[in-house]
């Protein structure tokens, strides 16, 4: 069962839900651009520190430093 901080994360792409606990997301978060609610995340919770972006935009950072390394 994902919580709720998992459950309403979004591709940036397609605006769907991906359905994916944050241990499956990690696996794939390096190459997906995702929306995150990040005022849900309870710190309570069993989550990988490593798992998590803090910063809704965090996947928008790494994208763009991506790309500008590629020129």
């Amino acid at each position: 069962m994902l919580s709720d901080f998992e459950a309403t994360r979004k591709s940036v792409h397609t605006n769907e839900y991906l359905d994916m606990c944050n241990k499956c997301y990690a696996t794939i978060s390096d190459d997906l651009l995702t929306y995150e609610r990040t005022d849900l995340y309870d710190e309570d919770e069993d989550y990988e520190e490593e798992d998590l972006d803090h910063n809704e935009y965090d996947s928008f950072s790494r994208m763009d430093n991506r790309v500008d390394n590629d020129y």
